[in-house]
C-alpha cells in the first residue's frame, strides 16, 4: 500500500507545455506514473512530445481522461487559480510546485478547497516508490519498502532517501510536504494517513526551524503513534533569529519556533532526533529492530 498516490492514481500536469512541466512530464512518465494529459489554456487540442493531449481548461481534462491528481508547474501569480480550477474539476489531489505564491492567496486557498488535499506549494512533489511520482523528486535514489518519510525541505529529502535506499531500507511513500510558511499538508495529517498504511512500519520526519507543524507532530505522535517507529531531523540548527535562511517558513521569532522546543517536543514523545543526516538509518534500524 501507500498513501496519497499509488500506480493507478490517474494524474495531469497543469502548465505542462511549459519548460519545467514538459521537462518534468518526461521524467514522471519514465518512472512509472499514470500522466493521462495536461493543461495550457490556449493549447488545447496539441499534443505534447510523449503523446500526451493537451486540454484548455481542468475540467475538460478531468472529463476526458478521468484524472484525480494534478501537479501544478504555474507562475506564482496563478497558482492559486489553477488550484481552484483543479478544486472546481473535481481534482482529489493537487501537487503545487511552484515556488513564491503570496501568503494571501494561500491562505484562502486552504480555506476554500474542502475535498481536494493540497501537497505544497513550494515543494518536491510526493513519491510512492515503485508506483509513481509527482514532482520533481530524483526517481532513481527511492526504493521501494516499509518506511515512510514527509519532510519540509526538498534537497534533504532526496539526501535522507538516499541514505536509506543504501542502507537497504525502502520507502513506502516520501511526501515534501513544502517550506512555505502556509501549506496545504501538514505533518499531522501525513502521520494520520501513515498510520492506517500496512505497508509503513517506520517513519522519518524531516523538520526544520520556524513554526509549530515539528511541535504538533510529536504531540500526535505521543497520543496516536506510541508504537510506530520515528526518527526525527531538525535542519537549520545555526540560522540566526529574526532571519530567514532558505524556506520562508524557517524563520525564528524570539522564542518560538526555535530548534531547542522542537527537539524536547520529540524527546517528551520519545522520538530519537538525529544530529546530523548520516545517523538517520542507523537510528531507523535500531527502532525496528526494538520494536521487532
Amino acid at each position: 500500500m501507500s498513501i496519497f498516490l499509488d500506480k493507478n492514481s490517474k494524474v495531469i500536469v497543469q502548465g505542462i507545455t511549459g519548460s519545467e512541466g514538459s521537462y518534468h512530464t518526461e521524467r514522471m512518465v519514465k518512472y512509472g506514473t499514470n500522466i493521462v494529459g495536461g493543461v495550457t489554456p490556449g493549447k488545447g487540442g496539441q499534443k505534447t512530445p510523449q503523446g500526451l493531449p493537451v486540454f484548455d481548461t481542468v475540467k475538460e481534462a478531468v472529463d476526458a481522461t478521468g484524472a484525480t491528481h494534478t501537479c501544478i508547474f504555474v507562475p506564482p501569480p496563478f497558482a492559486a487559480d489553477a488550484l481552484y480550477e483543479a478544486h472546481d474539476a473535481g481534482i482529489t489531489l493537487a501537487a503545487c510546485i511552484t515556488e513564491g505564491v503570496p501568503v494571501h492567496d494561500m491562505l484562502e486557498v486552504v480555506g476554500t478547497t474542502a475535498g481536494m488535499r493540497i501537497i505544497g506549494p513550494n515543494c518536491p512533489g510526493l513519491v510512492s516508490p515503485g508506483k509513481a511520482l509527482v514532482g520533481i523528486m530524483p526517481g532513481h535514489v527511492f526504493k521501494e519498502g516499509p518506511i515512510g518519510l514527509m519532510s519540509r525541505s526538498d534537497t534533504l529529502t532526496y539526501e535522507v532517501v538516499d541514505l536509506l535506499s543504501r542502507a537497504g531500507l525502502g520507502q513506502s511513500t516520501c511526501v515534501g510536504v513544502g517550506g512555505d510558511p502556509i501549506i496545504g499538508t501538514t505533518f499531522v495529517e501525513c502521520l494520520r494517513e501513515f498510520k492506517n498504511d500496512a505497508q509503513t512500519r517506520a517513519l522519518v520526519l524531516c523538520g526544520e526551524i520556524g513554526g509549530s507543524d515539528e511541535e504538533d507532530a510529536a504531540a500526535f505522535i505521543a497520543e496516536h503513534l506510541p508504537e510506530l517507529p520515528v526518527v526525527a531531523f531538525i535542519g537549520g540548527r545555526n540560522a540566526p533569529p529574526g532571519k530567514s535562511l532558505g524556506h520562508a517558513g524557517a524563520i525564528i521569532s524570539g522564542a518560538f519556533g526555535t530548534p531547542e522546543s522542537k527537539i524536547a517536543a520529540f524527546a517528551a514523545a520519545g522520538v530519537p532526533v538525529a544530529q546530523r543526516p548520516s545517523e538517520i538509518p542507523q537510528l531507523v534500524a535500531e527502532r525496528l529492530a526494538v520494536r521487532a
